[in-house]
């Protein structure tokens, strides 16, 4: 198998790498140089069509294969994914610009992990039997959608590619996937791993072009029941408005802004070096990074002062190299974007501590979309820096005095995805916790997860949840059965 070549990047359809049917074709920018890498197949409303008459096809298989027989598939495609780790993580790096031993620790190892998991866990996906009394039982059954969407983002691209499918496979459905148009290397490669793995023609079906118009008509076609979205909030409104009145089943992962709290009393050595890590992974390109600090008063300065002289050591550089701790921004655009967010910051009144500006590399990077782990304080919480995501490497630093003040500083956000509770206080984090409004909490940690919980964000952070069970509910319908006795 070679996993090397992803030059020309084509849709596979009915298990087969077939060019886009209106034959046009976009660059593929390496955001690390700057440079073209290839080309990406710019699919159409027709492409949709025939991946749809393909997946509908051979849904009828699928659907009744058995549990044992859909693991060992989905786990076979885990272990191909491992044995090919290096090939996956340098394309990774390539497509995405993160650093290279971020995709060799994170990404890949967690995208295999994603497909052993819910092998394994469709061997174990119960119904439920209700009795009642001498008159009748009740007997539950989950059955596949049929046909579904899955639609990823950019930033984790292989890793929240098969976080989507997977389930929906394990579950017994058929998928038309998409990937980012902007980081579609390695969910082309796993096409030439699902095949090799045994996966039946038809089953998964990958398209690749940009939102408006293959992504949009995945959203819009009549015979696919369901769609799930990580991404933007506005690209989730989009998706809403037109599935909602379809009546197809959405699950929407969409934008955060969350808070890391800072309590006098924490950890201090353990904080300041997870809050480094929370704020800065992945050049802040993770939904579920902290990008509001909220420092209690009394430690308010130390804190600044610390974290600022650790940030400091983050180095920007070209990702292939093991030293470099931050690497380049996906994309020119998402460059231009951060480069503005900073500048409407400053508008605002805030006070650069760090950072602030794109950082230029020499050699083959010279042209490559970096950008320096900026810090930024005086900014109030109402402000635009503070309400709404930038999405990059981009802190701001709030103070507060109280419990409840903190409390309203990190329900000022519109968005609920995720926070993060630094106290030894046990009783104070649990009634943080309870009164956050986001869908995850951390408390004394962050990342720290559990494929079997409940993954999502209340208010603008989206609607339903992923993961564990609750994936397997969303990629199925449910039916009672009711016998007389």
């Amino acid at each position: 198998m070679n996993l090397i070549d992803f030059s020309t990047i084509n849709n596979y359809i009915g298990g087969q790498w077939l060019a886009p049917s209106n034959g046009k074709y976009f660059d593929n920018i390496n955001p690390a140089t700057g440079q073209v890498i290839g080309q990406i197949a710019s699919s159409d409303e027709a492409d949709v069509q025939l991946a749809v008459a393909a997946a509908q096809a051979a849904f009828p298989m699928w659907s009744v294969t058995s549990a044992e027989d859909r693991f060992t598939i989905l786990n076979r495609i885990a272990t191909l994914i491992d044995e090919n780790l290096e090939a996956l993580a340098m394309a990774e790096c390539i497509d995405n610009g993160k650093p290279l031993w971020l995709c060799k620790k994170v990404d890949i190892p967690r995208a295999s992990s994603n497909f052993r998991f819910f092998a394994t866990g469709i061997m174990h996906f119960s119904a439920e039997s209700h009795c009642m009394e001498d008159k009748a039982i009740n007997y539950t059954v989950r059955q596949p959608i049929g046909v579904v969407g899955c639609i990823s983002p950019w930033n984790l691209p292989l890793y929240l590619f098969t976080w989507k499918i997977a389930p929906a496979l394990a579950a017994g459905n058929c998928v038309i996937a998409k990937p980012s148009e902007v980081t579609p290397a390695t969910a082309f490669l796993l096409t030439r791993i699902c095949a090799e793995a045994g996966l039946p023609a038809g089953v998964l079906n990958i398209l690749h072009g940009n939102g408006t118009d293959c992504g949009a008509a995945i959203v819009a076609h009549k015979d696919i029941k369901a769609i799930s979205f990580t991404g933007s909030t506005r690209a989730g409104e989009h998706i809403a408005k037109t599935a909602a009145p379809m009546f197809k089943k959405l699950s929407l992962e969409l934008g955060g802004k969350n808070p890391a709290i800072v309590f006098a009393d924490c950890d201090w050595e353990k904080m300041i070096r997870t809050v480094v890590q929370s704020s800065f992974s992945n050049q802040g390109q993770i939904c579920l990074c902290g990008s509001r600090v909220l420092v209690q008063d009394t430690i308010y300065e130390k804190f600044k002062l610390e974290f600022i002289e650790r940030v400091k050591k983050l180095t920007v550089g070209n990702p292939l190299v093991e030293t470099s701790k931050q690497g380049a921004v996906v994309s020119e655009m998402h460059f231009e974007k951060i480069l503005n967010c900073i500048a409407i910051a400053k508008e605002e009144g805030g006070k650069i501590l760090l950072g602030g500006n794109a950082v230029q590399l020499d050699g083959e990077n010279k042209n490559g979309f970096f950008v320096a782990p900026t810090i930024i304080e005086n900014l109030g919480p109402n402000c635009r820096t503070n309400m709404e995501e930038i999405f990059g490497p981009v802190v701001t630093l709030q103070s507060f005095s109280t419990e409840e003040e903190a409390l309203a500083l990190a329900n000022a956000s519109e968005y609920g995805l995720a926070a993060t509770i630094w106290t030894q206080d046990i009783s104070l984090a649990n009634r943080m916790a309870l009164k956050i409004k986001c869908g995850i909490i951390w408390i004394n940690c962050w990342l720290l997860r559990d494929l079997r919980t409940p993954f999502g964000g209340m208010q603008n952070s989206g609607v339903g949840r992923e993961g564990g069970w609750d994936a397997l509910k969303f990629f199925t319908e449910t039916k009672n059965v009711c016998i007389e006795i």
